[in-house]
């Protein structure tokens, strides 16, 4: 099977996302998933995650950030594809 493109994903989370591990939740499964990038808490409540890898492990990553840890409740999640950046090395659940 062909391997897909690499591209960037920039997805939104809602719900109870801060304050229950989200962030690092995503950096664990990013590492895990050989995805660079970052996530952070945005001031209205939702969680902003940029994401960069082979397309199709992104995919995989959206429906673990669907999931969210234990102590979440991830209402939606919305996302948007970019053009690969090859910015990020690693991953990181910023402050």
């Amino acid at each position: 099977m062909p391997s897909s493109r690499a591209r960037q994903l920039v997805a939104l989370a809602r719900g109870r996302v801060q304050g229950v591990g989200y962030r690092a939740f995503c950096a664990d499964e990013a590492m895990r998933m050989g995805v660079a990038g970052y996530a952070r808490n945005l001031p209205d409540g939702r969680v902003e995650v940029l994401a960069e890898g082979d397309e199709s492990t992104l995919r995989q990553f959206i429906d673990r950030l669907r999931e969210g840890p234990v102590l979440s409740r991830v209402t939606e999640v919305t996302f948007r594809w970019e053009d690969h950046t090859g910015t990020f090395t690693g991953f990181e659940a910023v402050i």
